[in-house]
């Protein structure tokens, strides 16, 4: 069973940039199809974007696509979310997800906070 770690949260201006990563310990990384979701408060969680097990196939959600990329290293057991052009309504708590089978997470992250600021 895959242990994922997040990082690369903090607070940031509109328009800013961050990068965030999420780091895998404990399975076979490269078996794995891997998300990122987030929730703000009071929503409830949601898809970002979505990269299969080999990086050959992504999924963006339409809210963030143009702007956040996701991108995994499987030399490097870490997928990334590369987000641009911030805005306030991408205030969130960021998580990666994990799934061996299919595409829904069966394995999260404890996830890490993204505060964007007008």
């Amino acid at each position: 069973q895959v242990q994922l770690v997040e990082s690369g949260g903090g607070l940031v201006q509109a328009g800013g940039s961050l990068r965030l990563s999420c780091a895998a310990s404990g399975g076979t990384f490269r078996s794995y199809a891997m998300s990122w979701f987030r929730q703000a408060p009071g929503k409830e969680r949601e898809i970002v974007a979505r990269i299969s097990s080999s990086g050959g196939g992504t999924y963006t959600a339409d809210s963030v696509k143009g702007r956040f990329t996701i991108s995994r290293d499987n030399a490097k057991n870490t997928v990334y979310l590369q987000m641009t052009s911030l805005k306030p309504e991408d205030t969130a708590v960021y998580y990666c997800g994990a799934a061996r089978t299919g595409i829904v997470p069966t394995t999260w992250g404890q996830g890490t906070q993204v505060t964007v600021s007008s």
